[in-house]
């Protein structure tokens, strides 16, 4: 996750950080992407039923039933486990997770043993009396998923006024007082949606927007071939970082994040060095701080069967099961040959990744897409957008002789969906 607005605009500097000895115990959630002892950001898909049924869904939800998921019981247990751990926040998913009855008693719980509590959501299940709940059960951050405006988001999410629904539900959170953000995850489907969408920042009065790049897990790896090129994510992505300069510089506090996609830390530091460079050794400093890709670090998934991730997108992997041993004992578990990897992988990437000068504020990027895209869980991700030269690979060396082993992505936009 990148800081856009933070990093761009100089709101966040290293002494912030340094002040509260950038340790995950002390520093406020807006630093925590810097702190030191990178304690796991935990996502709990707490189940995998929704209402809705989207296109680019890594959980491959439906609205129905799935057996055999964690229970109420078995949930608290997890969280007791969390919060001893020392985990700094867990992130209620699904699914749809407002779908499950005992919601509130699970994020109440997590915020009286002191865990920061936040809600992904599609939205249209926020009623007047579920964001009376929402709001007195210790959620601190409901982040409301679009896709579009009106009917482009209701083709995405396969239901028709589902954008009105949850539109009413991210009015009803701001006007209760709970702090309320946009999840837009961008795709050729929906590309031209993108300015509409940080409009409504403006004209809803939303604080916060995080703009995802698509991962190719569930439905969303059938679809990837809607993923944008290369230069199309590089477009989109100065286009949001044009657009974050231009909200601080008319006064409006709006913060713009990016994730799943960490070339974008590199085009950031790049504009800076090139726009302020007094401020480059510092952005540079803090980039290395977030460290690019947390996946198996400092950002953990628990599905709904209690199966632990290394991150959200990643359920084709399994490190362990919370029923047989605590997630603290599996995630600290470094025999785990993938584990292992992941903590450690700048020294086993191939290609281009493997080749790159940018390693320590990228690491590798996103692992899941290259895994999908080239079937190799060490290739490079087709994702990336940077230059040959930008990464640092001599036209005629053998670094680029190893990156033309992996062929440039070309999305063809044939599939229909």
């Amino acid at each position: 996750m990148l800081s856009v607005t933070r990093l761009l605009n100089g709101t966040a500097t290293s002494t912030d950080a340094l002040r509260y000895g950038r340790q995950t115990s002390r520093v406020p959630s807006h630093l925590l992407h810097f702190s030191v002892d990178k304690k796991p950001v935990v996502v709990w898909n707490v189940t995998q039923r929704c209402n809705l049924f989207c296109m680019h869904c890594y959980a491959s939800s439906k609205n129905q039933d799935y057996p055999g998921e964690l229970n109420t019981h078995e949930g608290l247990a997890l969280l007791d486990d969390l919060a001893s751990f020392g985990a700094p926040t867990v992130l209620f998913s699904g699914g749809e997770p407002l779908t499950r009855p005992d919601l509130f008693q699970l994020v109440a719980y997590a915020s009286k043993s002191g865990l920061r509590c936040v809600l992904s959501t599609n939205g249209t299940l926020i009623t007047p009396e579920t964001v009376d709940a929402i709001a007195e059960s210790g959620l601190s951050y409901v982040g409301v998923s679009l896709d579009g405006i009106g009917p482009i988001h209701d083709k995405i999410r396969g239901k028709k006024g589902a954008f009105e629904e949850a539109l009413r539900g991210i009015r009803l959170c701001r006007d209760r007082g709970v702090r309320v953000g946009l999840r837009f995850t961008v795709h050729h489907k929906n590309l031209d949606q993108l300015p509409a969408i940080l409009d409504l920042l403006e004209t809803e009065d939303i604080p916060r927007c995080c703009v995802y790049h698509l991962a190719y897990a569930g439905r969303g790896d059938r679809i990837r071939s809607y993923d944008l090129l290369p230069s199309e994510t590089r477009a989109a992505v100065e286009y949001i970082f044009d657009r974050a300069q231009d909200f601080h510089r008319r006064g409006l506090d709006k913060e713009i994040l990016t994730v799943d996609n960490h070339t974008d830390n590199v085009l950031l530091y790049l504009r800076v060095l090139r726009d302020d460079p007094e401020r480059a050794e510092e952005v540079l400093q803090m980039l290395t701080w977030n460290g690019g890709n947390q996946s198996g670090i400092a950002i953990a998934c628990v599905d709904p069967k209690g199966n632990v991730h290394a991150d959200q997108f990643s359920w084709d992997y399994t490190l362990g099961n919370v029923r047989d041993r605590s997630f603290s004992s599996i995630w600290t578990d470094a025999s785990e040959s993938r584990m292992a990897l992941l903590k450690d992988r700048k020294p086993y990437l191939k290609g281009r990744c493997g080749s790159c000068r940018w390693l320590d504020i990228c690491n590798g990027n996103l692992r899941v897409r290259a895994e999908r895209y080239f079937g190799e869980f060490l290739a490079p991700d087709p994702a990336c957008y940077l230059t040959d030269e930008e990464i640092g690979i001599e036209p005629d060396s053998p670094e680029a002789e190893a990156a033309r082993a992996w062929p440039v992505p070309v999305q063809e936009h044939e599939l229909a969906v």
